[in-house]
């Protein structure tokens, strides 16, 4: 009876219930719809993108871009990165400086603190040559 009555275990449950199916969202969904995407950049239109764009590239397609392409490439993909950053207010800006301030001085004070004793329990130990 104690082996069938064990923690978060009743008779005659066999485990359904431990794991949440989410099929009702996924019905919901359309094939028009934009999927919300968590952290990736791989959604159902871009796959279908994708999969359409499969065909070999020629040879113009593949050429290499000079290096001032490159670098004005980079900027924009830096400004368009840029545009994405959400930014902090002067308020936010100024509490997370000062919290950074504060942690600063405390370790700073703990670390000066703790060479200064290390340093005495040396001296103790070793004797001071003066």
């Amino acid at each position: 009876m104690a082996d069938k009555k064990r923690r978060g275990e009743d008779a005659g449950d066999d485990g359904l219930h431990d794991e949440v199916v989410d099929d009702v969202a996924d019905a919901d969904a359309t094939d028009d719809e934009e999927p919300v995407s968590r952290g990736g950049t791989a959604t159902r239109s871009r796959a279908k993108a994708d999969s359409a764009d499969s065909r070999p590239k020629t040879k113009a397609e593949t050429e290499r871009v000079g290096l001032f392409g490159r670098i004005a490439r980079f900027i924009r993909e830096v400004v368009a990165e840029l545009r994405k950053v959400i930014w902090p207010t002067r308020k936010e800006l100024l509490t997370y400086t000062a919290v950074v301030v504060a942690f600063v001085a405390v370790m700073l004070t703990i670390v000066a603190g703790l060479d200064f004793a290390f340093a005495k329990g040396v001296l103790w130990v070793f004797g001071n040559p003066s």
